[in-house]
């Protein structure tokens, strides 16, 4: 069974998954928000998906919500959104739902991407799954024997 990643973000929200080994993430993609969205209906499109997920063959065990805070580990303005976002999840799916530290996903997601893609308006639309796909493989990486 596979890993869901999520980056949690205002305007974007990147998936990235795991193969069935949970060794290697990958970006899946990006939910892109605009001023009608609420939190809920960011969190019911976030629901969709999991249960899209949910149902193929390799299906979704666990879920992995990034969590923001400062370099020091201090929380940021964001970080209350993300825990929320976190609770009101665990509550609507069956599968486990955990916090990943997720400081530097964003410029590791970047510089990445910058290596292969130059223009920046092509990088920025994949940086919030490849972004999530950072977080992703940084859990696997602890949590796979």
């Amino acid at each position: 069974m596979r890993v869901l990643a999520i980056d949690l973000g205002r305007r974007r929200v990147g998936l990235a998954i795991s193969d069935p080994s949970r060794t290697l993430a990958r970006p899946l993609k990006t939910l892109a928000l605009d001023d009608r969205d609420t939190d809920q209906s960011m969190l019911e499109r976030v629901l969709v998906e999991v249960t899209r997920l949910a149902g193929e063959d390799d299906g979704v065990a666990e879920i992995v919500v990034g969590i923001p805070a400062h370099l020091d580990g201090s929380p940021t303005d964001e970080t209350a959104y993300a825990l929320a976002f976190l609770d009101a999840l665990t509550a609507r799916v069956t599968m486990p739902v955990v916090r990943e530290d997720e400081r530097l996903s964003s410029r590791e997601a970047e510089s990445r991407l910058a290596l292969r893609e130059r223009d920046w308006r092509k990088r920025k639309e994949r940086l919030d799954a490849a972004a999530a796909a950072v977080i992703l493989q940084d859990y696997l990486d602890r949590h796979t024997p």
